[in-house]
């Protein structure tokens, strides 16, 4: 076993590394950007800029010797000048800007260049002389053309004898490790178990998981097992009385719970059990007490589909031919039930049981936020409404993970309950 084990480790390496992929590429290449997203469309441009900084979102994504900056946007005059015009001589006509001569431009940055790289500075455009940035000559003639300056500190554009006309200009900093990307930046953060910085609470997401994965267990862990528990026994019930109107009851009855809405038995068993009746408090968490409403409520949502699905499995198995032969050899019904029926359906009821394990993890997204519990669901439901990237990729992220080791526990389960499974 210890060989299997470990092998399927060795397995669980690559399929991690494509989950970390996967949410690497949902939340840094598909929705925009971050920054925008978070600090809002009229953010400054340094404050989107120090935003990406903090949180390596100014690095290529995967590979790369340039990168984007926020300093200056790339520039297609055909569609508008920008800043440009704001300059004294700088004229904007017939999708170009041109710089008269004579004069001295300089390129309009948002905030200053650091000092610390080196940035590549691309223009199209044509003059009939030799126009000058700083000491470096653009060699620009009077045909458009592409042309490249690397520089580190930039001066002013001076045209000299001629006019200068431009049609685009495109400004990236220069790399010194084109490895250094994005993707590098989170796997480094992943290997020091650093999910980042929530951008609505200013603290570290490791710390909100933390503070938030208690509450959801006390509400999930308990309805997880007495669902359980109460499903796999009523079924036992329904395939020790099958075909009378026992079982046909729990059919409608299952049914019924199935037909109704989760939201439905929040609100109602709010109303009557909470607000009418008052047994229960219905919002907040201030002790264990203010946990019984919720996992009432969780515990018969969840009952309908859980017994119909394991009535299912019993019944089938109540009329397999090592049934029939228990009971010619004068098994009672009871031990039928528990000594043969409730063995041989352990492998589908490990299967519906271990892979609902993880999502334990996550707890209940509408049960936390409409009784005000402090848990991971309502920590996510604040973070996607706040467009908190960091807080909810980590919740992704870590329940992922979750659910690849809940398929090698699955596993192992098969081999203790079923001596037909070899773990090879």
């Amino acid at each position: 076993m210890l060989r299997y084990i470990g092998k399927r480790i060795l397995q669980m390496i690559p399929t991690v590394f494509g989950v970390i992929l996967i949410t690497f590429v949902l939340f840094n290449m598909v929705g925009g950007s971050p920054a925008q997203q978070v600090l809002g469309p009229h953010a400054q441009a340094d404050t989107l800029e120090q935003f990406d900084e903090q949180r390596g979102f100014n690095k290529p994504l995967f590979f790369g010797f340039e990168t984007g900056t926020r300093a200056y946007a790339d520039s297609d005059f055909a569609r508008t000048a920008g800043d440009w015009p704001k300059q004294a001589g700088v004229i904007w006509t017939n999708g170009m800007v041109v710089l008269p001569a004579g004069g001295e431009y300089a390129l309009p940055v948002k905030f200053p260049l650091r000092t610390d790289c080196e940035y590549v500075l691309e223009i199209e455009g044509r003059a009939a002389g030799f126009p000058m940035l700083g000491s470096e000559s653009l060699k620009l003639s009077k045909d458009w053309k592409k042309i490249s300056l690397r520089f580190k500190s930039l001066e002013k554009f001076v045209p000299g004898d001629a006019s200068v006309e431009i049609r685009s200009v495109r400004l990236r900093r220069v790399m010194s490790n084109p490895f250094d990307s994005q993707f590098s930046f989170y796997l480094r953060q992943l290997a020091h178990l650093d999910f980042g910085v929530s951008s609505s609470t200013n603290q570290r997401v490791s710390k909100l998981l933390l503070d938030g994965i208690g509450s959801s267990l006390m509400l999930t862990v308990p309805i997880f097992f007495a669902g359980l528990i109460a499903s796999v026994m009523l079924s036992l019930f329904c395939a020790f009385w099958r075909d009378t109107w026992v079982d046909r009851f729990f059919v409608v009855f299952s049914v019924a719970l199935m037909s109704v809405n989760y939201l439905i038995w929040i609100v109602g068993g709010q109303y009557l059990l909470g607000f009418k009746l008052g047994w229960f408090p219905v919002w907040g968490f201030e002790d264990p007490r203010y946990l019984i409403l919720p996992v009432l409520i969780g515990v018969f949502s969840g009952l309908g589909a859980e017994l119909r699905f394991y009535r299912t499995i019993m019944l089938d198995e109540a009329h397999r031919d090592y049934v029939r032969t228990a009971r010619a050899k004068g098994v009672s019904r009871i031990g039928v039930l528990f000594k043969h029926i409730l063995k041989n359906a352990m492998i589908p009821i490990i299967t519906n049981t271990v892979i609902a394990i993880p999502f334990l993890y996550t707890g209940s997204l509408l049960l936390e936020s409409f009784f005000g519990i402090p848990g991971l669901g309502y920590l996510g439901i604040n973070a996607i409404n706040s467009s908190d990237v960091d807080v909810v990729r980590a919740i992704v992220m870590v329940g992922s993970i979750l659910f690849v080791v809940a398929n090698l526990l699955t596993d192992i389960c098969y081999a203790l309950v079923d001596p037909r499974v070899k773990l090879k």
